[in-house]
Parts: C-alpha cells; structure tokens; sequence
C-alpha cells in the first residue's frame, strides 16, 4: 500500500458534489427556524451508516439502518428538527415509514431507496399533519438550507467542503452535522450526512466510514450522554466518473484522508458548540500501550466534568487530569506520565514541575486548549475533542421540554 505523505485534497467553499440537491424549509416544527429539510442524489447512490448503540434506537434511525443494511444504497431522506420520534412505540414506527413513503413517491423511486432523520424532543409523536402539508414545498436546490433545517440547541450548522483529484477526475466530499447536547456518540442529539460524487462500492465506503468514525466522531464527547437519533450517513453517487476506487492504489488513500478530514473537522465543530460551550479542548495522547487505550484516555480526559469544569474556570489544576487518567483501566506506568496544557509542561515522570500558573492559565481564555498527555508506556496514540462545562449549560438542559 502506497502511504501518503502530504496532503492530498483540499478545503473548499461549501458546494453539494455533482448530482446532490437538497433544501430545507420552515413548516411549524419550531418557532419561526427552519424545521424539514430533504438530500437526495438524482441517481441512486452507494451509502454506509454507523447509529447510536443506546437501547432506545429512535424509528427514524432503525429505518435508515434497515435500508442501508439491504444493499448498501439511498437516494433521498428527509430530515427533520423538534421532534426526534424517538420511544414512540408503532405510531412512531408507522409515522416514519409513511414518511419514506411520501418521499418515495415525490422522487419517483422505490421506498427502499430512502432514508429518515429526526432530532429533537423524545417521546413526542411527529405532527404527520404539518410533515405532508411541507414536503410539497421542497424544492431541489444547490443551497445550504438543509443544514439549518436539522439544528436543535446549537449555535450553528456544522459544515465543510473539500475536493481531490482521483485519476484525474475532480472528487466533492461535503458533509454537514448538527449536535450541541446529549453528545457521546458509540458508533448526542448528533446526525451527520456525508455525500460525494466518488465512485465508490457501497460496501467499500461501509467499511471506510466505520473505520474513520472511531478515530473523529467517537472520540467526541459534550456530556457524557448517548442519544436515541445519533447516525452518520455517507452517500456516493458516483457522477465524478473516477474509477471505482480500490483499496491500497493511491486513489483510495487520497479519497480516505479526504474523508477522515471532513468527519473530523465536524466532530471538532459539534465540540466546539457544545451547548453552554465557551472553549474547544482537544486531547493528544502520545506513547499509549495500544490505540484503543490511546484513545479511551483522550476521551476520559475531555469528558470529565471536573476538567471541563477547570478549563471553563481557567484552572491549570492538573491533578483533575491525572486523576481521570488512572480512573480508566488503560495500562500506564503510574511513575512516567508527563502532561502539559497549551505547551506548558505542569508534570514530568509524574511528579509537579515548576510552572508560571499566571501565564498558564492566561493561555486558557483561548477558544482551543490543547491538553498532552505522554503515557510513556508505548507506541499508540489517542485523540479527542471536548468543550468546558458552564453555567449555561445546566441552564439550557433545565429548560429543554418546556
């Protein structure tokens, strides 16, 4: 296999890749926001998906799965904010079926060819109502209204762009993401869509998102909390006219650092506006015994609440750090951990290290603080993103229902 040693693609202005339309529309859901949207391909496109592992999988996202699972293909879905017609026993089910039906039918193409996406309250029944009377309204356009259409507390959509070359022929990956609360994907409310124009077999992609997922969205965490709706989605239509790609040729591995770069930089983004969230915390984790300890002790940092709670309050407190570190069953040499925060070494072997407290914890009024971790007990690494735990975070989910 042929390993890259530069990058490959790059960073864009937000655009669907060839073939991909979608809109997204205001029809009642919410006060005045756009609520209901749609992403289709005008031909049937190869598809993967990795879904929330929590118990209580919403109907929406266990119809999706279902559909993706039969022959790794989708044309459309239909996406909606407010209610996310999660514990909504056979109604909810019906209701989400009916849905692909509706949608089905508006694109001319099977059942089978489409997907469902909610987020929103749990245990409210879907307005079907107001869900017919609004599909009408969609429009295919090349806009990003769709990616407002699915937002619940966040700030913002989360969006990104890039493009490649594979033999020759231009590649669009574009993807976008919402995800503010309940965030802690096992793969919070989080849905992401991935599409492209790559011809890529549907199988192939499966096995590519799956990998890529467990090194960006897995390694995300806002409140510790898994959703019912939490899914990934990634279509590729093919229409870029590359050759189908093929693993270990350079055109796969320039197509999959392309396609970890877009799932990453969305789940930085979703950290990033974690609700109540003022600061982005990503955690490097250097010499682990293995990756997947690399990785839970990335995770466990940025997800204590007693280091985000630190970080929001602009504390170098590094035993919070440490202390999360041997609360996880990762193998470590409790004799031989360095950390330091935004550059500065507060630890060696350890043990305390003499450090500017002031001009430490003046870095942490930054909007990005970078924790390192050297575990000295390895070759592995880890990586994860997280955000701060403030105020107005117990203020936003004290008032989420009502």
């Amino acid at each position: 296999m042929q390993v890259l040693t530069t990058q490959k693609f790059q960073t864009v202005a937000f655009q669907w890749p060839a073939g991909f339309y979608s809109d997204g529309i205001h029809i009642g859901l919410r006060k005045a926001k756009k609520d209901f949207g749609w992403l289709f391909s005008k031909v049937p496109a190869a598809a993967a998906g990795t879904y929330t592992t929590n118990q209580f999988q919403a109907a929406p996202t266990k119809l999706t799965k279902n559909m993706i699972n039969q022959d790794h293909q989708l044309q459309g879905l239909l996406l909606n904010s407010a209610v996310a017609n999660s514990c909504t026993g056979q109604q909810g089910w019906d209701n989400a079926l009916q849905e692909q039906r509706w949608l089905a039918n508006k694109l001319a193409v099977a059942p089978s060819l489409i997907g469902v996406a909610s987020t929103g309250l749990i245990g409210a029944q879907l307005p079907m109502d107001l869900i017919k009377n609004g599909l009408p309204q969609l429009t295919p356009t090349k806009s990003d209204a769709v990616t407002y259409a699915v937002l619940t507390t966040d700030k913002q959509p989360k969006t990104i762009s890039v493009q490649c070359e594979l033999s020759g022929k231009l590649v669009t990956i574009t993807g976008f993401a919402k995800g503010s609360g309940m965030i802690h994907p096992k793969m919070a409310t989080m849905l992401g869509f991935v599409t492209t124009d790559a011809q890529v077999d549907g199988d192939l992609l499966q096995t590519m998102l799956s990998d890529n997922v467990e090194s960006t969205f897995n390694q995300i965490t806002v409140d510790g909390d898994t959703s019912t709706n939490d899914m990934v989605v990634t279509l590729a239509n093919g229409l870029a006219d590359n050759p189908t790609l093929v693993p270990e040729t350079t055109d796969y591995e320039i197509f999959n650092q392309a396609l970890h770069a877009v799932l990453g930089q969305l789940a930085q983004q979703i950290a990033a506006d974690g609700e109540g969230a003022t600061k982005l915390v990503e955690c490097n984790v250097l010499h682990a015994a293995n990756e997947a300890d690399g990785q839970k002790v990335a995770k466990a940092i940025v997800g204590s609440n007693l280091v985000k709670a630190a970080i929001f309050g602009e504390d170098p407190n590094w035993g919070r750090i440490i202390s999360t570190i041997g609360a996880t069953d990762a193998a470590i040499d409790i004799a031989t951990v360095d950390i330091a925060m935004n550059g500065m070494k507060l630890v060696t072997d350890s043990l305390a290290v003499p450090f500017d407290e002031a001009a430490v914890k003046a870095t942490l009024q930054q909007a990005k603080i970078m924790i390192d971790v050297d575990l000295h007990h390895g070759s592995a690494h880890g990586q994860a993103w997280g955000c701060d735990l403030t105020y107005n975070y117990v203020k936003i989910n004290a008032s989420y229902h009502t």
